[in-house]
């Protein structure tokens, strides 16, 4: 019998509801901001990439192939100076890091582990591979820096040179760190010397903790040969003779030569390489190492000398053959501009320009007078409701002390700026608390009403003297206050900071540089000046794309104007590098470098402090100005007067302009027995240390570095937002000479000066919120310093002969586990 529910009939469910999808005539807000961040969207069911959408799977496979043809041809004109029998060397700079370390060894060894029979000599040499069917141009090195990094500036692949025996010392920590810094090529590894550790079975030990060592600088270091292995050489030599070096950008960008053979004569010297890089052009100038910036007066033709027949003529080698010469369009080597455009399109000169006597101090673009009614209305920003304009803010009057509540106000002249930090009190308007933070951390001592009395000058100046020892002592830490001065009571604050003016943002508000043309460089309306970096700097980096000598073809280069000094301070031993400069990189301007530098640094660096700065192919003595980076709306920058560890800043001088990226490197001369904090770290015994990297920036003229100095004052009376301040000022013509500046406190509270009392510089402010007694009132003043000329490096980096020996304790242990 069957049962009373059937099991196999079911009811449709009645309770599930589906509701019918929103229809909108208009884009929602999710698919707007979809839009806005190039997304499209995708409905359930589809492929996510809209050609796949579109292409069939015979597309695609053929769209593949197209790729993958397209990148076989990008290769092949990659390597395309390489082929052939008169293709261009490869260049092999060999660097030792260890004292112990002997590059002509290893490049005997490399060679004879393929059977390349070749004479090795001092300097540059070819060395033709049979086996692989290239040609591979040697530079052995000695650990000298200077040497090391012209060498890696122009090489195709890096090879260093590790001891078994020997640890890298300092010195060779520098090499590779600034081998490093600079951008090179492809980079192989190699050991020296490990068939001499024993016993044999601590070699894999030795391997390992310099496998270790090198991947610290170069994680992609997954091999290390060894040059006792002529297997492992071997292999090595089939790298280099195969793998596509992956070039220098900034380098590739230019054409350059691994200069061969120097020639010097009484009317041009000869250079003699093998132009790589972009088409070398006459018309541009051309920096040979540190020799300095040349004309060409002509590039010739230097094919190297070819075999004779078997019939025994004699083959033209075309040696000698005009390549290019100049034209009319060739670059002069002047670095400034004339000084009859020297006055720009305005036509006035610094003598014109003198500031006229003024009443007050400059805020902003004005000038107030110390009788005028009306400052304290113009520095403070008024508050109005959301969305007035400035012209109908002029009906709307301050409401003084009376309304405490501005939830449904803001400041006119506040703007929403993306910012790299926060903005602090003494920045500007931008610093403020904004009503939601009073800073009362309890209610006055101070009576409701006091009457002013005038101070004792005997009992002023102890308790003046006693406020700031107590301050010294709390601000121990330079940067929690690094522009505060202090003014000396008999020193008047309006001549001691005559150049000052106020801003009331230090990220907005205009800069009149008119006001500082008296006081700027001789040189500053001759350098060069470029509105628009971007489209400049594509317009030189395209002409070099076009024209000029071939790469791959071997030239002579015959420069003009070489010094005679340069021949007898040549070595052959060293190498020299010829690189072209795009057009106007020769003219000084002002350039910009960010500089990075690295947390575990002994010390901070002072502006102004002087340091060697390399960047590209030069390399110039430096005394930069360290600003703050970001973009600001009205360009201003402040000026720091230390770089700390871990931080970034831009230095600026005037320098020769460098097109696109370059890397920056900055070593700092160290005086044998000076005591500084450069002196405990584990390079102390080198007269020289990298300190810091960067990386080139967009030069500007217009870019203003503004060093701020911050008066600092104590709140002696504080009634309601009514306080009374002193030691800011010490006279009355000083309140009213800066009556017009913007006040601050530390923790955001903003204000302006309401009325000088007495004679000896106390004042009565009014703030927009009741201060806290602990606070301590401020007003800041910027003017523009502008930066200093670089001057040519002179000589090597680093002597050799100023190199200590090394020492017997840096032998590398024997018991390496």
């Amino acid at each position: 019998m069957p049962g009373a529910v059937a099991t196999g009939h079911s009811h449709r469910p009645t309770t599930k509801q589906v509701n019918k999808g929103f229809k909108s005539r208009k884009a929602s807000k999710g698919a707007l901001r979809d839009a806005a961040k190039g997304m499209s969207r995708i409905e359930p069911g589809q492929r996510k990439t809209v050609h796949q959408q579109a292409m069939s799977k015979l597309d695609r496979k053929n769209r593949a192939k197209q790729l993958q043809q397209e990148k076989a041809r990008e290769h092949a004109r990659e390597t395309s100076v390489f082929a052939g029998k008169d293709g261009a060397p490869r260049n092999v700079a060999v660097i030792p890091l260890c004292a112990d370390g002997d590059a002509v060894a290893a490049i005997k060894a490399l060679n004879e582990s393929v059977e390349a029979e070749a004479e090795i000599k001092e300097g540059c040499f070819r060395v033709p591979v049979t086996r692989f069917k290239q040609k591979l141009q040697y530079f052995p090195l000695t650990r000298d820096l200077t040497a090391c990094l012209d060498a890696a500036r122009v090489a195709d692949f890096v090879v260093l040179i590790l001891s078994a025996e020997l640890e890298v010392d300092p010195l060779g920590e520098l090499i590779i760190r600034s081998v490093e810094s600079q951008g090179m090529s492809t980079l192989f590894t190699v050991i020296q010397g490990l068939n001499k550790v024993e016993p044999a079975k601590q070699r894999l030990s030795v391997v390992s903790s310099l496998k270790s060592y090198i991947t610290h600088f170069h994680p992609e270091q997954e091999k290390l040969c060894s040059l006792d292995n002529r297997q492992e050489c071997a292999n090595l030599m089939r790298s280099l003779c195969n793998t596509t070096p992956k070039g220098i950008r900034w380098r590739d960008e230019r054409s350059w030569i691994l200069v061969e053979d120097v020639n010097f004569g009484d009317e041009s010297t000869v250079v003699t390489g093998v132009v790589r890089g972009k088409g070398l052009k006459a018309d541009r100038l051309v920096q040979v190492g540190d020799w300095g910036t040349f004309q060409i007066e002509k590039i010739t033709a230097a094919p190297l000398a070819s075999r004779k027949p078997a019939d025994g003529m004699a083959v033209d080698s075309g040696e000698g053959d005009s390549l290019e010469v100049p034209t009319e369009d060739q670059d002069e080597l002047l670095d400034l501009a004339p000084e009859e455009v020297s006055m720009g399109d305005d036509g006035m000169d610094g003598a014109s320009t003198m500031p006229e006597p003024k009443k007050g101090v400059l805020l902003d673009e004005h000038h107030y007078f110390s009788d005028d009614d009306q400052v304290a209305a113009l520095t403070m920003p008024k508050k109005v409701p959301k969305g007035t304009s400035k012209y109908q803010s002029a009906w709307f009057l301050d409401g003084g002390e009376e309304s405490e509540d501005g939830s449904d106000l803001e400041d006119l002249e506040m703007e929403d700026a993306q910012e790299e930090e926060p903005a602090r009190p003494e920045d500007g308007i931008e610093g403020a608390a904004g009503d939601v933070a009073m800073t009362e951390g309890a209610p006055t001592e101070y009576a409701k009403s006091v009457a002013f009395v005038e101070p004792n000058e005997e009992e002023d100046a102890m308790e003046l003297e006693a406020y700031r020892k107590q301050k010294r002592s709390e601000a121990e830490d330079d940067l929690e206050f690094p522009d505060e001065i202090e003014l000396h009571p008999n020193v008047l604050a309006r001549e001691r900071l005559a150049k000052y003016r106020g801003l009331k943002s230090l990220r907005t508000s205009p800069w009149v540089e008119e006001e500082d043309r008296a006081h700027e460089p001789e040189e500053w309306r001759r350098l060069l000046q470029i509105p628009d970096y971007q489209a400049s700097r594509i317009r030189s980096a395209r002409e070099a794309l076009v024209g000029g000598v071939a790469p791959g073809t071997r030239v002579h280069v015959h420069l003009k104007g070489v010094p005679s000094s340069v021949q007898a301070s040549y070595n052959s031993s060293r190498p020299v590098t010829l690189v072209s400069l795009l057009r106007h990189e020769h003219k000084r301007t002002a350039m910009n470098i960010l500089i990075n530098l690295p947390a575990d640094a002994p010390a901070p660096i002072k502006s102004k402090e002087e340091l060697i700065v390399q960047y590209g192919p030069r390399r110039f003595v430096i005394k930069p100005l360290f600003s703050q980076g970001g973009a600001t709306p009205n360009d201003v920058h402040k000026y720091c007067r230390f770089i700390h560890p871990g931080q970034s800043a831009v230095a600026t001088f005037m320098g020769p302009v460098a097109w696109g990226s370059m890397p920056a490197l900055f070593y700092k001369r160290l005086v044998p027995g000076e005591d500084t904090p450069y002196h405990d770290d584990e390079e102390s015994d080198l007269p020289l240390k990298l300190v810091a990297t960067g990386t080139t920036m967009p030069p500007s003229t217009s870019r203003v570095i503004a060093k701020r100095a911050i008066l600092t004052g104590h709140p002696y009376h504080i009634h309601k937002k009514i306080v009374t301040v002193r030691y800011m000022f010490f006279n009355r013509e000083d309140v009213e000479w800066f009556k017009a500046l913007p006040m601050w406190t530390r923790r955001g509270r903003t204000g302006y000066i309401k009325e000088p009392l007495g004679t000896h510089g106390y004042f009565k402010a009014t703030f927009d919120g009741r201060i806290n007694p602990q606070d301590s009132v401020g007003v800041s003043l910027y003017k523009r310093v502008w930066p200093r000329n670089a001057e040519p490096l002179q000589g090597l980096l680093l002597d050799p002969d100023l190199v200590p020996e090394l020492v017997e304790d840096d032998a590398m242990d024997a018991d390496v586990e």
